[in-house]
């Protein structure tokens, strides 16, 4: 009976003979379960969530065995956590509480990710994963279903990913940290190591002379600390002074700076050998710590919050006396690329940059990704207007190179062609490759 509304996940219960479904409204800040019969096709109204921001639609959702219970995630505190509930929708307790989050073992996303990774209900366990030691890493844990007794089960820091057999007494993990290659192990459920079935290949790692990065953080002005990471050519001398490239996400809960193997460790090796520093640094809603900082976008995606942050890391750069401070460019993909066109219009901080399929403005972006953080223009066209780059297209400072996939179905390619049109009739020079029949991800075969 609401208007425009979407229904995010459908599961089975596990006597087959129900399923439970949710629901969002279109402005997202209202989740609701139902549980429908599916012979009858009745349902009936389990659980409601809102959010002052909006509702992050999770994974995390267990109907036990026993037919009475289930499992269910919620960042109604700020933080994501885990409470044990009964079938009509009443709340037993919390099973994990504090200042941190659970978050998935391959989680990279705010959109997607199953934190649990094992129900035990003959002991009356759940096995999850979360950012309770340090949102750079991954670790597995242990607790009773009445939140008692939890125990971290990983070691060393790093990335815990962990896969576990069907009656929780085994587990296979992939672990990795910044300076090392993934290795694969069998574990038993108390973390007592069976035996090793991969060594990570590290010796590739020398036999090129890869350089990992560093982590650390950037202090903004206000005295957030921003994770951040940095690499250096091998011989690095820091009486000399080296160009900058920074690499930038930025998106709700979308951290890059984690202490795992970074899939652009091989890339950034190429600019490293060509002098170059490679920096990446999460802005404080990108960093996943919690759903406060993540709404902090709110009506504000990619704006001046975000921006705010990104300036604080190039002023942290340009202080680095083995930089040149003349020589700082930028680049990213999809939300990254909003931010490199964000920083080369409203800054003068940057030499050049590339921005592969950014949005440009939210009108010709999916509803459901525009309309979380944003709403309706209908409802909230003020600002939409400040956030659209188009309008500061005119005022780009840099060497901008802008590349898309014109079979895009994610960011479409009307969002290139409407900032390039902008560009044209400022008079800008840019660079630009279009890569036909191509869509997000560029690298796929021809539509």
């Amino acid at each position: 009976g609401i208007p425009d509304e979407y229904v995010v996940n459908v599961d089975w219960l596990p006597d087959s003979s129900r399923i439970s479904f949710r629901t969002l409204n279109r402005a997202q800040n209202e989740l609701d379960l139902y549980i429908a019969d599916r012979f009858t096709g009745r349902s009936s109204p389990i659980l409601h969530e809102t959010d002052e921001g909006w509702v992050n639609p999770s994974e995390d959702l267990y109907f036990l065995k026993d037919g009475k219970r289930f499992i269910w995630a919620s960042e109604r505190s700020g933080y994501k956590h885990l409470y044990l509930y009964t079938l009509d929708g009443k709340l037993v307790n919390p099973i994990t509480k504090g200042n941190w989050a659970v978050r998935g073992p391959f989680q990279v996303a705010y959109w997607f990710g199953k934190s649990v990774v094992s129900i035990d209900e003959k002991n009356n366990l759940v096995y999850f994963t979360s950012i309770e030691k340090s949102s750079l890493e991954r670790h597995l844990y242990r607790i009773a279903f009445d939140g008692k007794d939890m125990k971290r089960l990983t070691w060393p820091d790093g990335f815990h990913s962990p896969v576990f057999s069907p009656d929780s007494r085994f587990y296979l993990e992939v672990y990795s940290n910044i300076s090392s290659l993934p290795s694969l192990a069998l574990y038993k459920n108390d973390g007592s190591l069976i035996t090793m079935i991969s060594e990570p290949k590290n010796a590739i790692l020398e036999q090129y002379d890869i350089q990992t990065p560093e982590i650390f953080s950037i202090s903004t002005f206000d005295g957030f600390k921003m994770p951040a990471m940095i690499s250096k050519p091998q011989g690095f001398d820091p009486d000399k002074k080296y160009p900058v490239i920074v690499y930038h996400y930025g998106g709700p809960s979308a951290p890059n700076v984690i202490n795992h193997w970074q899939r652009y460790t091989f890339f950034n090796q190429i600019l490293l050998n060509k002098g170059y520093l490679c920096v990446t640094v999460d802005n404080r809603s990108a960093t996943a710590i919690s759903k406060k900082l993540e709404n902090l976008v709110l009506n504000q995606m990619i704006g001046p919050q975000e921006l705010s942050d990104l300036m604080d890391a190039v002023k942290w750069v340009k202080s680095q006396s083995y930089v040149d401070r003349e020589r700082v460019g930028m680049w990213g993909w999809s939300y990254g690329g909003c931010y490199t066109l964000l920083g080369m219009t409203q800054s003068k901080e940057f030499r050049a940059g590339i921005a592969v399929a950014p949005v440009t403005d939210q009108r010709f972006h999916e509803p459901k990704w525009a309309e979380f953080s944003m709403r309706t223009p209908q409802e909230n066209l003020e600002a939409w207007e400040k956030v659209s780059l188009l309008k500061y297209a005119k005022d780009l400072h840099g060497r901008l190179m802008i590349v898309h996939g014109t079979y895009d179905d994610n960011v479409r390619i009307q969002n290139t062609w409407a900032f390039v049109d902008e560009l044209i009739k400022a008079g800008k020079d840019f660079d630009m490759m279009i890569y036909p029949m191509r869509k997000h991800g560029i690298a796929d075969t021809p539509a």
